[in-house]
């Protein structure tokens, strides 16, 4: 469970913000300039709150007024941009390896092979980033966030570089991810129906506050909607 109730101020925007994360995909909806990325790069450890709290699985990540605050590498929480940041000079299989490496995990095959299944990229492995198609890119993306073992996934609009025809080809990765991964996420969009496709929580931010929060139905294994 996610729990965040924090304030910051950055310049003149002010972020204020609440909300409890029990579903698989919650997702951050609104336009551009309303706190989205700002909220989860505080979950990220990436911003300090000025006030409040931030809590995962009853573990306090930060407590301004207690002045803790883990650092992003003592997390476990994995970040997935919207520009997929692969290293160009490493193929696919060493990109993958990467965050395994970084968080000083032991080498598991098996994990490999199933997140390598579930995103079709086995057969990308040689190849370098600038071989890949943006689609391809982001589920490299995703495998290394998922190999790292996180607790949590942010995904910081993954689709929002990404042409409409290759948003159709990632989707259903995604709708597998919620699935079948097994670790929660944070899916920030200002699309509503990329949305409704994804999360099973929205949280509505407006100008850095929270205006509603939806409960969405989903059904496992629901295919991509493209319409």
């Amino acid at each position: 469970m996610l729990r965040v109730d924090v304030a910051k101020q950055l310049g003149e925007f002010s972020l204020q913000a609440a909300f409890t994360s029990e579903g698989r995909v919650t997702g951050l909806f609104g336009q551009s300039g309303a706190g989205k990325t700002s909220l989860i790069s505080m979950i990220a450890g990436l911003l300090k709150p000025d006030r409040g709290i931030i809590s995962l699985d009853g573990e306090m990540l930060d407590d301004a007024a207690a002045r803790v605050h883990v650092p992003p590498h003592r997390r476990r929480i994995g970040y997935v941009f919207q520009d997929a940041r692969l290293f160009p000079h490493l193929n696919v299989r060493q990109n993958l390896d990467y965050g395994r490496r970084m968080n000083r995990l032991p080498d598991d095959p098996a994990q490999r092979s199933r997140v390598t299944d579930l995103l079709d990229i086995g057969s990308l492995m040689d190849r370098r980033p600038g071989k890949l198609s943006g689609g391809e890119r982001q589920r490299v993306a995703l495998g290394r966030a998922l190999l790292a073992k996180p607790r949590l996934l942010l995904l910081d609009e993954p689709l929002g570089s990404l042409d409409e025809a290759r948003k159709v080809e990632i989707l259903p990765y995604l709708v597998r991810l919620r699935d079948e991964a097994n670790v929660p996420m944070v899916y920030v969009s200002h699309d509503a129906a990329e949305l409704r496709q994804l999360a099973t929580q929205i949280v509505m931010l407006r100008n850095g506050r929270v205006t509603g929060l939806e409960g969405v139905k989903v059904t496992d294994n629901c295919p991509a909607d493209d319409s």
